[in-house]
């Protein structure tokens, strides 16, 4: 059964109750099946067959939800793209996915988006054909206000009016589920983006065991603002949801007010974070009074969280249970998961437990919809159970490509399937996973190699410290050598001095860096999904 099958199926269970609950609209399971319906009958019209990639540059809104559905009814693959890309990087990625369509967004909170296109694609609103990109037949914006001549989904829904609907459900019913229903980028944080091609299969299996380890109860409705191009807000929010016949509440931006708000208002059971959102939610929730008696969980996940966080997040938020992950956009989100009623020390320790997929993992080992081993980080040498080293994963959740970049695929999935993460830790015999560091982020100062884990935790151990980044840069006697960039806590005043003397105290001597950097959160430079970006902190220091 492909994406869109399932969905209509649960759309038939539950017509009447919400699944998308907008800012300014919301939509229930009927009205998205019918809308998704009249936009698959447009990209038929357009030409849009099964196998073909549709690039979708578009925010937290509604249109995201009917249109990924739409595009998945054909048998098509879509592409979400990060909305604050550039032009060249927009390019880039519609040139590596071989996208027939792109679908925009005319302006984000950050970026102009019109001007993007109009960079990349010049000429995009009169016939939609690039030099650069022969494959890209046509754009369209989700609404064309600043471009009243443009295409736009309104005008795409109105093309379809000549397919028979039966025609698209053929293809529907036609879907193979082991066909790819989406190509996600990497975020490139550390080097050029990468297509890991998921199927419908993948993801729906990733979203069932997400929805089932996490006790998901009947109507579930789970809030965040991480973007619906990642697999975190697509995968454990949009598609887990559908499956207790539950609904979302996304967010354009990320305000701590808004999210508080709005689960005051929705009656919101879930909340995704990243631990910088989880550091502003309860800030905000200390200063203002909200009613979130309605929150049974916050799953805060994508960094490491001091339990000094998670404490504050019971205090001040009372969920009935946290939880942290583990996972990567090639493993269809997580794969690993805290289980209901761990204790705080627990989850602060793990990043999780190996996910539990119910009738999803049928067949798989011990019910588990991803196994793990480590392995050398330098050879790939296989290691004993339990040892530390780089871990290696496998299962029907897992990628086996990456979109035509067999050298890139060879490089990282063995014949097995195995997948090599880029992450060192160990796997515990209780079925934990522990994280110690990235085995791209390591480095060698005068031979000796470091994790930058280590160095973090260390740091954040100090009570003014309440946060901490540290890699490695360049240095003509040594090669390298650790810097840090630290963020304190509200109201807190201590030196880079004191802090060095503290790291001294606890670490080996190559292993305390250089130099450190005192700065504000809102300083620090991110992604769009709350991941810190270290090479932008290393190139901070470059005269």
């Amino acid at each position: 059964m492909g994406l869109a099958s399932r969905f209509d199926l649960m759309a038939g269970r539950y017509p009447d109750r919400l699944y998308v609950i907008g800012a300014r609209e919301s939509y229930t399971y009927a009205q998205v099946r019918d809308w998704s319906l009249r936009l698959a009958r447009g990209l038929y019209a357009l030409g849009v067959r099964p196998g073909e990639s549709v690039a979708m540059v578009v925010d937290n809104r509604p249109e995201f939800v009917a249109l990924k559905l739409a595009i998945a009814r054909l048998g098509a693959v879509a592409v979400p793209v990060n909305f604050s890309y550039r032009a060249e990087e927009l390019a880039t990625v519609l040139e590596r996915s071989d996208a027939a369509v792109l679908v925009s967004v005319e302006n984000t909170v950050t970026v102009d988006r019109l001007s993007v296109l109009d960079e990349a694609i010049p000429g995009w609103d009169a016939d939609g054909t690039s030099r650069r990109l022969p494959k890209l037949r046509d754009v369209l914006l989700v609404k064309a206000e600043a471009r009243p001549d443009a295409r736009d989904l309104a005008w795409l829904a109105a093309h379809g009016d000549g397919v028979e609907e039966s025609t698209v459900q053929a293809l529907t019913d036609a879907v193979d589920p082991d066909s790819p229903c989406d190509i996600v980028f990497t975020s490139g944080t550390s080097g050029r983006a990468l297509g890991a091609v998921l199927t419908h299969d993948m993801v729906l299996r990733s979203a069932y065991g997400s929805a089932y380890h996490r006790a998901f109860g009947d109507g579930w409705r789970v809030g965040f603002s991480l973007p619906l191009y990642h697999v975190f807000g697509y995968v454990e929010g949009l598609l887990a949801t559908m499956f207790v016949g539950g609904a979302v509440v996304p967010h354009e931006i990320f305000n701590p007010r808004t999210m508080l708000g709005a689960i005051q208002e929705h009656q919101v059971n879930e909340v995704l974070l990243v631990p910088t959102m989880s550091i502003a939610v309860v800030e905000e929730a200390e200063k203002n009074t909200y009613d979130v008696s309605s929150l049974e969980s916050v799953f805060s996940a994508a960094a490491a969280a001091p339990v000094w966080l998670w404490e504050r997040i019971q205090k001040l938020l009372q969920p009935k249970t946290v939880f942290t992950g583990y996972g990567q956009t090639e493993v269809s989100a997580a794969t690993a998961l805290t289980l209901p009623g761990d204790p705080i020390e627990l989850v602060a320790s793990v990043v999780g437990h190996l996910k539990l997929g119910g009738v999803a993992a049928a067949g798989e080992p011990d019910g588990h919809l991803a196994q793990y081993r480590t392995v050398d980080p330098f050879t790939g040498e296989v290691l004993p159970e339990g040892a530390e080293g780089e871990l290696a994963v496998r299962g029907p959740i897992v990628t086996h490509e990456y979109f035509r970049d067999p050298e890139r695929t060879a490089d990282v999935i063995d014949a097995e399937g195995w997948l090599r993460t880029g992450d060192l830790g160990r796997l515990r015999p209780d079925g934990y996973i522990e994280l110690t560091g990235r085995s791209k982020e390591l480095f060698k100062v005068g031979g000796e190699l470091v994790a930058p884990k280590e160095v973090e935790q260390a740091l954040t151990s100090h009570p003014a410290v309440e946060q901490a980044y540290v890699a490695g840069v360049p240095d003509e006697r040594l090669g390298e050598v650790g810097w840090a960039w630290v963020v304190l806590l509200e109201g807190s005043e201590v030196g880079e001095d004191e802090l060095l003397r503290h790291l001294r105290s606890a670490l080996a001597s190559f292993k305390v860096p250089r130099g450190l950097t005192i700065l504000r959160a809102d300083q620090l430079p991110m992604t769009t999904t709350g991941k810190i970006q270290k090479l932008r902190l290393v190139e901070s220091l470059r005269p």
